[in-house]
């Protein structure tokens, strides 16, 4: 009786959707609200204020999740201490990451990751978004650049570098730029942006450029720079390999913009448990 309707009223509390914790509860939406409205008459207490578009804590139901929330955290920490004691990490993993990096990046190193922990399930949602972690029951996120969410605790797992780079046929063709303004003469290959970004005497600039071409993948750019159809500005991911070979030539050193930093992100209400732990610890020694 004295645990009834807390887990349903801490997730309704941090998601603000009485749908959005039933679907993380996997039971209904009716069920969450029997439980959560039984809670407010044991309590005699209304713990949230609700209309047809929005759910959001009252006063009281704000003290009342904070306490709900370390004691569900203790509880958590308690099972983790069992399941820490099995030697095989187990149980399911849910995370995200950018569509192009997850692909070539992390979604390789999760599968050499699962076969060395047969047990886990692994969920991965590959988009451009920034996905709410708590609202969408993320476990992890990985994310490219700086953070603006300070309510997520982060780990850094390596860096990207980004080339400006061309063929040499292109090179030999229409010559090499050396300074930022004569990009203006050169065949861009542009992707969603219509600017590059560069370092400039100290300070970040975006120069807007045109070509004949603007795709919206990074693959499809690499190859027409391959092809010398043009110059392109792209991550290390998609061209390092065709750099190292000469493939491509690297250009305008002296402007690239500082690496870029990727992280591991995580909600700060929640204790690390060990299997995103070792995942975290996995990913960055790939991907360094």
């Amino acid at each position: 009786m004295l645990w009834e309707g807390i887990s349903e009223f801490v997730h309704v509390a941090e998601s603000n959707s009485f749908t959005q914790a039933s679907q993380q509860l996997g039971i209904s939406t009716a069920q969450v609200s029997r439980q959560v409205s039984a809670l407010e008459k044991r309590l005699n207490t209304k713990l949230f204020y609700r209309t047809t578009r929005k759910v959001s804590l009252t006063e009281e139901g704000q003290i009342f999740y904070q306490h709900c929330r370390g004691v569900l955290d203790g509880l958590e920490a308690a099972e983790r201490a069992i399941t820490n004691l099995q030697a095989t990490p187990q149980g399911k993993i849910k995370l995200t990451a950018p569509v192009t990096y997850g692909e070539q990046q992390v979604l390789p190193l999760i599968n050499d990751f699962i076969q060395i922990y047969p047990d886990l399930e692994v969920t991965a949602l590959l988009t451009n978004q920034n996905m709410d972690l708590v609202e969408n029951g993320f476990d992890l996120a990985i994310r490219i650049g700086n953070l603006a969410d300070s309510t997520l605790i982060a780990k850094k797992l390596g860096k990207r570098t980004n080339y400006v780079c061309a063929a040499p046929s292109y090179i030999e063709k229409y010559g090499m730029p050396h300074s930022l303004s004569e990009l203006e003469q050169h065949s861009c290959l542009m992707g969603t942006n219509d600017y590059w970004r560069f370092i400039d005497n100290g300070k970040e600039r975006n120069i807007r450029l045109s070509g004949r071409l603007r795709y919206n993948s990074g693959i499809a750019l690499a190859d027409a720079a391959l092809k010398g159809l043009g110059i392109v500005q792209l991550p290390n991911y998609y061209l390092q390999s065709y750099l190292d070979s000469g493939q491509l030539i690297a250009l305008l050193d002296n402007y690239k913009i500082p690496n870029e930093t990727i992280w591991a992100i995580y909600p700060q209400n929640r204790h690390l448990s060990a299997k995103i732990r070792l995942l975290i610890d996995y990913l960055a020694a790939g991907l360094t």
